[in-house]
């Protein structure tokens, strides 16, 4: 969510329902799938082709909506796209609709690799004209939006890392800038909880109450410092390797043995640090892109607030600072309306549509033609989360379908245990990599996951591919 909090109506799909919906109904609202394959892909003949669109954004839904109301009225082929917004369960909705023969003909991916093994996409190779495809050439990743080097889906928006840092607090502990280091932004929440703690502020949080408080400091920093890190995942060598968050999990412990963490982290969810943040009674804390529109919306502050580049370890930073993207629509391997359906996705990336989208602030594109003609949203504090070279989409790498298989303590539980309360670190990570690259020759085993070692990648090389001409 970036902007507007949209009043919104949705619509709940009952697997039920879908499973009583007639088969031979071709254009009904649950799916036109069952039709066999027509000759009037364009409506030729002055039938309109009816297209079904399912989404589980809400945030945006106004905004969609307008968009295919208008691709309706303008569009010369004879389409006619239904936008449905799920409400909820809209991974098992997609389940009951494939199965049932329901499917809708454009859907948003849940679960990208899971989709594509079952069948429900269909590749967009054939259907993109080079130079449609040559925009997306510099994001597109395997596991991500590819699968065995065919694309099934292209990026759109994504969540951009940042330092987020109360520059009051600074001014008032003597800081100048934000850090750039790890030593730096440990000194610099130490010199800020001396001036603010009689007042209740502190120097930095995390919400440590769920793995994710990790998470967010260390992916950022380790992949920015690294160019490896991405859920502890070593793209080079094929298998996970924790030492990448030594130094990253070193000062977070420090910063809480200085005192210079706010008191009961360890059951601090991320809205609630918001919350205290909106106060003024956190100096720093790092999370993403959502930011600007929380502080607008949700949490409404008169904190004089920044983002900026997320520290590296030493600052000299060998990698690029990871974005949380991928995919976003698909098209039903099903739906006798590819080429329809793919005008209608087609229209939705256009540059005009999507620099709008970016200048309302319902999300920031990591599609380079979209950043270069997007005008700045008016939203406070956005500036500092737009894209720059030091961002960068990673591969996939395997490490949710590892943890379905690992014993024991999650990489994330067992690094914040050393961050809150000591222990020996070597020993941690000694353990985890163990379990878990046991875990990772289980899933290669069964064939789970084809995720490989790629010795190849260079984490430089991805530096300034969401810029045009970087």
């Amino acid at each position: 969510m970036m902007k507007k909090w949209a009043k919104v109506s949705t619509i709940a799909l009952m697997a039920i329902s879908l499973a009583a919906c007639s088969s031979g109904n071709a254009n009904n609202s649950g799916g036109s799938n069952n039709s066999a394959p027509s000759n009037n892909e364009s409506g030729t003949n002055g039938e309109a082709v009816k297209l079904n669109f399912w989404t589980m954004d809400r945030h945006d839904m106004e905004f969609m909506q307008e968009k295919v109301d208008a691709f309706n009225s303008s569009n010369t082929d004879n389409i006619e796209v239904e936008m449905t917004v799920m409400a909820d369960n809209y991974n098992q909705a997609l389940e009951v609709a494939f199965s049932s023969n329901q499917a809708p003909d454009i859907f948003k991916v849940y679960d990208f690799v899971t989709g594509v093994k079952k069948g429900y996409m269909t590749p967009l190779d054939d259907l993109m004209s080079d130079e449609f495809k040559a925009q997306f050439e510099s994001v597109l990743a395997e596991n991500v939006n590819m699968l065995d080097g065919k694309i099934y889906s292209l990026p759109n928006t994504g969540q951009y890392w940042r330092l987020i840092y109360n520059k009051d607090l600074f001014e008032q502990a003597g800081l100048t800038e934000a850090p750039k280091t790890l030593d730096e932004m440990v000194e610099a929440a130490k010199k800020i909880t001396e001036v603010g703690k009689a007042d209740g502020a502190y120097g930095f949080a995390s919400n440590f109450k769920n793995g994710s408080g990790f998470t967010r400091p260390a992916w950022a920093i380790a992949t920015l410092s690294k160019g490896e890190g991405l859920e502890g995942y070593n793209i080079n060598k094929g298998e996970f390797d924790f030492n990448v968050y030594r130094e990253v999990a070193e000062a977070l412990h420090q910063m809480k043995e200085d005192g210079s963490m706010m008191p009961g982290v360890e059951t601090l969810d991320i809205d609630p640090l918001r919350a205290q943040f909106a106060q003024g009674k956190i100096g720093m804390y790092i999370n993403h892109s959502s930011e600007p529109a929380v502080y607008t919306d949700q949490f409404p502050t008169d904190v004089n607030w920044e983002a900026a580049v997320v520290p590296s370890i030493d600052g000299n930073p060998q990698g690029a600072l990871w974005v949380n993207a991928g995919n976003y629509l698909a098209i039903s391997e099903k739906t006798p309306h590819k080429e329809a359906a793919f005008k209608f996705m087609e229209y939705l990336y256009g540059t005009e549509l999507r620099a709008e989208y970016q200048e309302e602030g319902y999300g920031i594109s990591v599609l380079p033609y979209v950043n270069e003609a997007a005008n700045e949203p008016e939203l406070n504090g956005i500036s500092g989360f737009l894209p720059t070279e030091n961002d960068a989409i990673y591969p996939a790498s395997p490490a949710a379908i590892t943890e379905s298989r690992l014993e024991g303590l999650k990489a994330t539980d067992a690094l914040i245990r050393y961050i809150l309360t000591g222990g020996d670190l070597d020993a941690t990570i000694n353990d985890l990599n163990t379990r878990y690259n046991q875990a990772l020759e289980a899933v290669r085993s069964d064939g789970s996951t084809t995720i490989e070692a790629d010795p190849s990648f260079n984490a430089n090389d991805l530096r300034g591919s969401l810029v045009v001409g970087q």
